[in-house]
């Protein structure tokens, strides 16, 4: 006889938000301890073992790290005070939600700020990037802002080509790159693909709870800070500088944080970080398989129209007819403890987003994407069917036995 079944949403709830992301066991487990003195010993060779490794991962040895008790947007006004004097212009490179939003707040720190137009469906063209600045003959643009991978479109921006687009206009501005979704994911390369500023956050691929915030400046903005008016003592990488520990984090040290950040940090270099970027390829890809077959059904699609432009970190879906996809979400929430990321941007309503970064697995991708193809199927919602199982298929031609 069969019965009807409320709910399967009892046990672990999968979270498959693009921030903040799952924290490992072993991360938790090393929070999980007393405070330490500020001043000396084991918290200064934290904090030391903890700057040398953000070198390692932003790929900077010409340049210097910086470490705050901040979520994202506080490092992007770490960032920006830094370097800017106000009246100075920024461009802002449009391809989703957050860049724009730091542009924002450069706007509010007193910057003047261009957009340069972008499509939330596209990366970042370089040759438009290029022949703006070749209109700027007297060098009125100081920074270029621009996101590695922005969250709400699902685009991944070819960063050395931006910074080719730079040195072939011949112009001194500065590039920073925000790195919050992409560091720890993808490679990013600082010194060899010529950045000058970078910023990130714990929250996502470094995962580590939210709260942490990171800059790494490379020589041309340690030298634009010199000059910098926009400064303040809490962001102010000279006094982070300074000779008393506790200069490091302008006053005392966010320590559990910082315990959590250190084990993360092993169990990325104990996996490799080749071995890393791998594997947030292969479930990427195995996500995009899903998506692809649930799009025959013309009922949804991918935000981003190229495919070498979507990201490994996060896919957003959306409706092809601009209907809300909420009844989706909510039995995936409800119905099967699957959490899917809520559609950002110019998006909003209209679709969701999937991640696939930092402390994930196959079983876990798999399940999130069993969760939608059930809730597609519940629902009769129009999908190509078997998603799923294509994304089974790529991932056992992608992991050899």
């Amino acid at each position: 006889m069969s019965q009807t079944v409320p709910s399967v949403a009892a046990g672990r709830e999968f979270l498959a938000i693009p921030g903040p992301t799952n924290v490992p066991d072993a991360v938790l487990q090393a929070m999980h301890s007393p405070a330490l003195d500020i001043y000396a010993g084991p918290m200064v060779a934290l904090t030391d073992t903890l700057l040398r490794d953000l070198k390692r991962i932003f790929a900077t040895s010409a340049g210097r790290c910086y470490i705050y008790a901040a979520n994202g947007h506080g490092a992007w006004e770490a960032a920006l005070t830094n370097v800017l004097s106000r009246g100075d212009k920024v461009l802002v490179l449009e391809s989703g939600r957050f860049a724009i939003g730091w542009g924002e707040a450069a706007k509010m720190l007193g910057a003047e700020v261009e957009i340069l137009p972008g499509d939330f469906r596209r990366a970042v063209q370089p040759e438009q990037v290029e022949a703006r600045l070749r209109k700027d003959t007297k060098g009125e643009i100081k920074a270029v802002l621009v996101a590695q991978i922005d969250t709400a479109s699902g685009v991944i921006n070819d960063i050395p080509a931006i910074a080719q687009a730079l040195r072939a206009a011949g112009h001194d501005a500065l590039l920073c790159v925000d790195t919050v979704a992409s560091l720890g994911c993808v490679p990013f390369e600082m010194d060899k693909w010529g950045v000058d500023l970078s910023m990130s956050a714990s929250q996502k691929g470094l995962m580590t709870p939210p709260g942490l915030g990171f800059t790494a400046a490379g020589p041309r903005a340690l030298e634009a800070h010199k000059k910098a008016n926009m400064r303040t003592p809490y962001w102010d990488w000279t006094f982070r500088d300074g000779p008393v520990h506790y200069h490091k984090y302008c006053g005392t040290p966010p320590e559990q944080l910082l315990f959590g950040l250190r084990a993360a940090f092993d169990l990325m270099f104990a996996e490799g970080e080749a071995n890393v970027f791998a594997r947030h390829r292969a479930l990427a890809e195995a996500v995009r398989r899903a998506v692809a077959v649930w799009s025959e059904g013309q009922t949804f699609d991918f935000n981003v129209t190229e495919a070498n432009e979507r990201c490994d970190t996060v896919t957003p879906v959306i409706t092809r007819g601009g209907e809300s996809a909420q009844a989706l979400v909510d039995y995936c929430g409800v119905k099967c403890g699957v959490v899917l990321g809520r559609a950002l941007g110019k998006t909003e309503g209209r679709g969701f987003r999937i991640a696939h970064m930092g402390h994930v697995n196959a079983p876990m991708v798999l399940g999130v994407l069993g969760a939608v193809e059930m809730g597609l199927k519940a629902l009769k919602l129009p999908h190509g069917s078997g998603g799923a199982a294509a994304a089974i298929d790529y991932l056992a031609g992608a992991v050899p036995a």
